[in-house]
């Protein structure tokens, strides 16, 4: 048997080794930067990724005997909102609420605008997720914070990845963009299965509406979302079908003196299926942020140097579990 022959087997084997002894393409993440995904990775109860939710219902809850079935998010959608942060007679007249409050007054409640963009059908262009969503918050951020939320934020969901952007009215040393999560996709179109059905909200406003909502955890954190019960078209546009057009979105804010938001509703104006533009709403991430933005540190357990602990606040939504 000639040299050549004898030498075959090991010359196929050759890429073999060669292929085992090659770097890894993607090289494994520090402990600081998993840790980091980790804290930024918040429970939702399945409506924003599937922390904490098992079998065999993930998170879901199947709908009884005689009540209404699942109203859905149209594909897109647009809509300006009303936000009430409720200091005062939450107790006596919870939500959800008519615009303004029933049974509220002007001295219970602080009043601030915005504005909700959705658009199902996106895919990132790095592939990662689908769907995209911004909320954008006029002159008062999102209330579920510690500390004053004057200033403007928007909230933009591309996919899995969720960013956190500011303006010229943020506090000094808040950065323009920030990582909010790497596992915070937009809410589904059928993402109200996530919240069971609440018979005695429903009888809100005349009994009009379709509520869901439960008490999160143990700290009772409220989260709630309320339908009308009644399918219309979009006012203006006779080509959409009719359907159950969301009236509210209501839940409990942080409590601490700043932003004193016990109970917060952002009731929706003018909702209607109509697409979004990018250049208006989610193109700003790629304007306004890096392409590895830094960690947000809202949550007071968002960074290991940050504020004290959290855990101190029992309405934090950063330390939610099921």
């Amino acid at each position: 048997m000639s040299i050549s022959h004898r030498l075959a087997p090991l010359l196929l084997l050759l890429p073999l080794y060669a292929a085992a002894a090659e770097p890894l393409t993607t090289p494994p993440l520090p402990w600081q930067e998993l840790a980091a995904r980790l804290r930024h990775t918040y429970y939702t109860g399945g409506v924003h990724n599937d922390k904490g939710c098992l079998p065999p219902f993930n998170c879901s809850y199947p709908r009884q005997s005689g009540q209404p079935s699942n109203p859905r998010y149209p594909k897109w959608w647009v809509s300006e909102w009303t936000m009430y942060r409720v200091f005062s007679g939450y107790d006596k007249y919870p939500p959800p609420y008519a615009s303004p409050p029933k049974g509220l007054t002007p001295d219970d409640y602080e009043v601030s605008h915005g504005a909700s963009y959705y658009d199902a059908s996106y895919v990132p262009p790095d592939g990662d997720g689908s769907g995209a969503m911004m909320e954008h918050y006029d002159k008062r951020c999102l209330p579920i914070f510690p500390g004053s939320n004057h200033y403007s934020c928007s909230f933009v969901s591309l996919g899995n990845k969720a960013y956190f952007l500011t303006y010229d009215d943020r506090p000094p040393g808040m950065p323009q963009c920030c990582q909010f999560s790497l596992n915070n996709h937009p809410p589904r179109q059928d993402f109200i299965r996530h919240l069971p059905y609440n018979k005695a909200e429903s009888s809100h406003l005349d009994n009009s509406l379709q509520a869901y909502s439960r008490l999160v955890g143990p700290q009772n954190i409220l989260f709630g979302y309320a339908f009308n019960k009644k399918a219309t078209r979009d006012a203006g546009q006779p080509g959409v079908p009719p359907y159950r057009h969301p009236q509210s979105f209501y839940f409990s804010g942080d409590p601490s003196p700043e932003p004193n938001a016990p109970i917060v509703s952002q009731n929706y104006d003018n909702f209607r299926a109509e697409r979004p533009d990018p250049a208006r709403t989610w193109d700003q991430v790629a304007q306004m942020c890096p392409v590895k933005p830094q960690w947000c540190c809202l949550f007071a357990s968002d960074c290991p140097n940050g504020p004290p602990a959290a855990s101190d606040n029992p309405k934090s939504w950063a330390t939610l579990k099921p």
